[in-house]
């Protein structure tokens, strides 16, 4: 019955989601019709095409949009998370909706019939994501407000007991206790050790031993069962979690079992088995596939644009040095995976062969091997490398998913032989052309500044941060900054 109702307030919230969205298109385009030219009618002259040129776009961004809200975790019960993570949760779809929205509107130019382009006012395409995500967001407050209001006068609360009388299950009634507008009630502790003979424990009752919990719950109102015990404790608990669970009482698990680990925890099932997973790195599968399609398109626009690009380099190289074309190379990708990296030759043809030669020259410290005038380098491929044009065949191991267009750099399996524990961790993710060490100076970088950017990018990771690692990623490129 409670996960029909949790279900049934998702999808009512959802679709006042959808309906704010609409209402926010609409409102854009009266600020841009009627507000807009009335403040600033010096500004504003001119045709100004009718709402009709506008509606295709409706459709288009319901679809984007809807999706992106409802993968974000927003239609979740919150009622122990932090305002500002719930405001994340709808500024983050609401940006990429709207990076969306311009590369349909810009990019694709849908055929005439449909929508033309150059009809869409570039401020509407500002004031309509603008006006969409402060309504999301004021909805959110209001809804957050009400609920609050709600609970501290008694009403939609869920009573609690807590299974457990160490630090564990002290802290978790000292939270309730002070975070009431989570709307929970303790009604006391049941314990199995010393604490149960204390009358109380942290301002809250010992209601009793473990084995008249089951009682308890019979004869009075619990929603929920909160265990705050030692892994030690959870197996002779079995007993007592069957009986909560054929009464079909919620009950959770306090399961701090590695109270030093950074890792995010979250639960899994393989095969009806529930697993519970512990990872450092972006593990949300609709993210993820998110990154991969932007991998995939723009990849295969960069690759149908820079072809003439490609054939010229291709030709430069064929012409003033002899050797291959590419440069054929193995790296490691994602947790180890080795794979062939393709760039432009931009050495000598026995290059990998002198290298040895001139390791004691190395000018970057740990498992790397930089040389800013590194004599194998060709005067064209300066040229190349100074506008990373010799990463363009890059582009293919990204279509084929070795790499992405966003990640850390991916080393070679000499480096990762060499490297310390902690910094193995940037193989988490699939490798890429660019991350932040490219926006940050790129070779001007020390290896272990890099190495904390990649980590970085890695805790940090949104589909966001990708479209503004690309954005910066071009005026670093195009100042040949930091190239060697």
């Amino acid at each position: 019955m409670l996960k029909q109702r949790a279900r049934l307030v998702a999808a009512t919230i959802f679709t006042l989601d959808c309906v704010l969205i609409a209402v926010a298109f609409f409102l854009a385009f009266w600020v841009r019709h009627d507000l807009a030219p009335w403040l600033w009618p010096e500004s504003f002259e001119g045709t100004f095409y009718p709402l009709a040129s506008y509606l295709p776009l409706l459709p288009v961004a319901l679809a984007v949009w809807a999706p992106l809200l409802w993968f974000s975790g927003r239609y979740r019960s919150h009622r122990t998370v932090p305002l500002l993570r719930e405001i994340a949760a709808i500024v983050r779809p609401t940006v990429t909706a709207a990076g969306i929205l311009i590369l349909v509107v810009y990019a694709l130019r849908l055929d005439a019939q449909l929508l033309a382009g150059d009809k869409i006012s570039r401020l509407w395409l500002f004031v309509f994501p603008t006006l969409a995500g402060a309504l999301l967001i004021s909805e959110k407050i209001a809804l957050r407000l009400t609920s609050r209001w709600v609970r501290a006068r008694g009403f939609n609360y869920r009573t609690v007991v807590v299974v457990g009388g160490g630090p564990q299950a002290r802290a978790f009634a000292k939270a309730i206790h002070q975070q009431r507008h989570w709307g929970y009630r303790l009604l006391g502790f049941f314990t199995a050790g010393p604490e149960n003979h204390r009358p109380e424990i942290g301002g809250h009752p010992v209601l009793g031993t473990l084995d008249e919990l089951s009682r308890f719950v019979e004869q009075n109102v619990v929603d929920e069962v909160f265990f705050a015990v030692s892994r030690r404790e959870l197996e002779g608990l079995e007993d007592l979690y069957l009986s909560l669970q054929e009464q079909g009482i919620l009950t959770r698990f306090a399961l701090n079992f590695f109270p030093h680990t950074q890792a995010r925890v979250q639960l899994d099932e393989l095969n009806g088995v529930p697993l519970l997973t512990f990872t450092t790195s972006p593990n949300s599968a609709f993210q993820l596939a998110l990154k991969r399609t932007l991998d995939v398109v723009l990849s295969l626009v960069l690759l149908a644009l820079g072809l003439p690009v490609v054939l010229l380099v291709a030709l430069a190289i064929k012409l003033t040095s002899s050797g291959s074309v590419l440069f054929r190379q193995t790296r490691c990708g994602l947790n180890g995976r080795r794979f062939t990296l393709y760039k432009f030759r931009t050495m000598v043809e026995d290059a990998e062969e002198r290298r040895r030669e001139l390791l004691h020259l190395n000018e970057m410290d740990g498992p790397v091997f930089k040389l800013r005038r590194d004599p194998r380098v060709t005067g064209l491929g300066r040229l190349l490398r100074r506008f990373s044009l010799d990463e363009l065949p890059q582009l293919w191991n990204v279509l084929k998913g070795d790499m992405s267009l966003v990640g850390p750099r991916p080393p070679i399996p000499e480096e990762v032989e060499r490297y310390q524990r902690w910094q193995r961790r940037r193989l988490a993710m699939k490798p890429g052309l660019t991350c932040l060490w490219q926006v940050s100076g790129r070779n001007e970088l020390d290896f272990q500044r890099w190495i904390e950017l990649d980590l970085q990018y890695i805790d940090s990771w949104s589909p966001w941060l990708d479209l503004k690692i690309l954005a910066k990623t071009i005026p670093a490129v195009l100042s040949g900054r930091g190239a060697s």
